[in-house]
C-alpha cells in the first residue's frame, strides 16, 4: 500500500443537511415510476413532481438553504393544499428551470406537452394564514411535443430560448420558443426509449442513453441520427450521463449485466470507452452531477458519493451517508452558492414527503474569498439568442466571479427579446445573480 496520500485542496469536503426547519415537508411526491430526478433548482426555487388528481401538476416552492429558514417566514411543513403548476392532462414526469431567469421553468408530461411557467414572487405571500387562498401557477405557452409522452425536457446552456425534449417516439426534439410550432431539429435513431440526454458546455453536442444500451452523440443543430454511436452498461436498469465541463469527457452510470453499479468515462468527441469502474451492488439509480471544481457526484440509495477528476481518473474523496433512501436528486446552480461558508456545491434530496439540502462544504476558517475553490460559474446572462444558434453560431458560456459579481468579457451580440418575437409568450430577463446567493462579502 502507497504511503502517500494524494494532495488536493477537496479532500477533506463533507456534506452537511440543513436543520429540520430548514427544510421543506408534507409534500405529496409523485408515484409514477418514471426514472427522472422529480426535483430541479434554480437560484431562487424548486419544483417538485406532484401527487395530483385530474390530471398532471408539479409543485413549486421557494428555495431551502441548509445554512436559514425558508424566506419571509414561509412554513417548513407546507399546508395540505397549496398552489401547483396545473396544465397537464397526465402526470408530469420531468422539470428544469432555466439557467438564464430563476423564475422560469419547463415541464413535461404524460400528454406529450411541454409547458413553461414564469413564477411571480408574489405568489407566495400570505401562504397559510387566515383567509389565504391557493390560486394555482398558469403556464405562459404550451407546445405540443409528441402524440405520445415527453419524457424528459432540458434547456440549452448558451442559448437564450432554447428547449430541448424526449419523446415516446424515441426521438429528441429541440424547439425555439419564440417559433414552437415545428421543432428546429429532431435527433432520431434510437432503438427504445431515452433514458437520460445532456448537452456538452457550449451546446453543441447532445448525447443520450437508451433503454437498448447504447450511447449515441448528436449534432444538436444538424439533426438525424447519431455521428457515434458506443456500447454503454451491459444492464437493462437505468442509465444516466452527464458531461465533464471542457474536459471533452463524459460520464455514465448504469449496470453491469451481474447488476453491479458502475461509472464509466468516455471520450467526448469519439465515444471510447476510457474506463469503467464498479462502485458497489446496490439496487439504487445512481444519478451523476458534475461541478466545475472537477468533482462528479454520485447519489444512489441516500448517500452521495463524490469524486475529483484528474488524468481520466476518478480519486474517491468521501461519502455522505444517510439512512434515509432518497426518491430524487438536483444540484444547485454554482452562481447561487453560499461563499461565506465555503459551500462549494449543494444537493436538494427527496426522501419520504420531504426535501432535504445538503452543502457540501470546504472545511477552511477564512474571512476572504477562498479563489482557488471557486472557478467562475456560467451566469444567468446567455452567450447566443435561438437565431443564432440554429443559424450556426457558437459561443462557450459566459461566466461570472463568485466573488465580485462581474461577468466575463464576451462578444457583443444583437438582443433579440422574445417578447417582441412572440408577444403571447413571455418576457424573458435574466435576473443576474439572486439576491440570496451571498456570493458578495
Amino acid at each position: 500500500m502507497s504511503r502517500f496520500v494524494r494532495a488536493s485542496k477537496y479532500r477533506h469536503v463533507f456534506g452537511q443537511p440543513g436543520k429540520k426547519e430548514y427544510s421543506v415537508e408534507n409534500l405529496k411526491v409523485t408515484n409514477s415510476a418514471w426514472d427522472t430526478n422529480y426535483i430541479a433548482a434554480s437560484g431562487r426555487y424548486i419544483s417538485v413532481n406532484w401527487n395530483a388528481s385530474g390530471g398532471g401538476a408539479f409543485a413549486i416552492l421557494p428555495l431551502p438553504s441548509p445554512f436559514a429558514p425558508l424566506p419571509s417566514g414561509f412554513p417548513f411543513k407546507i399546508p395540505d393544499i397549496i398552489p401547483l403548476a396545473r396544465g397537464h392532462t397526465a402526470p408530469v414526469l420531468d422539470t428544469d428551470w432555466s439557467p438564464f431567469d430563476d423564475s422560469v421553468v419547463a415541464s413535461a408530461g404524460e400528454d406529450g406537452k411541454a409547458l413553461i411557467w414564469k413564477v411571480d414572487s408574489s405568489a407566495f405571500n400570505g401562504w397559510g394564514t387566515d383567509g389565504w387562498e391557493a390560486n394555482d401557477f398558469e403556464p405562459v405557452l404550451r407546445i405540443d411535443v409528441t402524440p405520445r409522452c415527453v419524457g424528459q425536457v432540458v434547456w440549452h446552456p448558451t442559448a437564450q430560448h432554447v428547449l430541448a425534449t424526449a419523446t415516446g417516439e424515441h426521438t429528441v426534439k429541440l424547439w425555439d420558443l419564440g417559433s414552437p410550432e415545428n421543432a428546429k431539429s429532431v435527433l432520431s435513431g434510437h432503438g427504445d426509449s431515452i433514458q437520460c440526454m445532456a448537452f456538452n458546455p457550449s451546446g453543441t453536442l447532445l448525447v443520450t442513453t437508451c433503454r437498448d444500451r447504447k450511447i449515441r452523440l448528436f449534432d444538436a443543430r444538424t439533426g438525424g441520427e447519431a455521428v457515434r454511436i458506443a456500447e454503454g452498461h451491459g444492464g437493462v436498469k437505468m442509465s444516466r450521463v452527464v458531461w465533464l465541463g471542457d474536459h471533452d469527457r463524459i460520464a455514465t452510470t448504469g449496470f453491469s449485466k451481474m447488476s453491479d453499479c458502475q461509472v464509466s468515462i468516455y471520450e467526448g468527441s469519439s465515444l471510447n470507452n476510457i474506463k469503467t469502474t464498479t462502485i458497489n451492488q446496490s439496487s439504487g439509480v445512481m444519478m451523476p452531477f458534475w461541478s466545475d471544481n472537477n468533482i462528479l457526484f454520485l447519489g444512489a440509495d441516500g448517500n452521495v458519493r463524490y469524486y475529483e477528476y484528474e488524468n481520466d481518473l476518478l480519486y474517491p474523496l468521501a461519502e455522505h451517508k444517510s439512512t434515509d433512501p432518497q426518491r430524487g436528486m438536483c444540484f444547485l446552480p454554482r452562481r447561487a452558492l453560499n461563499v461565506s461558508e465555503c459551500e462549494i456545491a449543494r444537493a436538494y434530496k427527496i426522501y419520504g414527503s420531504s426535501v432535504e439540502p445538503i452543502a457540501f462544504i470546504v472545511p477552511r476558517k477564512a474571512d476572504s474569498f477562498q479563489s482557488d475553490i471557486y472557478p467562475p460559474a456560467p451566469s444567468s446572462e446567455p452567450a447566443l439568442t435561438a437565431g443564432e444558434f440554429f443559424a450556426g453560431k457558437t459561443a462557450p458560456p459566459k461566466l461570472v466571479s463568485l466573488d465580485t459579481g462581474v461577468r466575463s468579457r464576451a462578444r457583443k451580440q444583437s438582443r433579440v427579446s422574445l417578447l417582441t418575437r412572440r408577444c403571447d409568450v413571455y418576457s424573458y430577463s435574466g435576473p443576474g445573480l439572486p439576491p440570496d446567493a451571498h456570493t458578495q462579502r
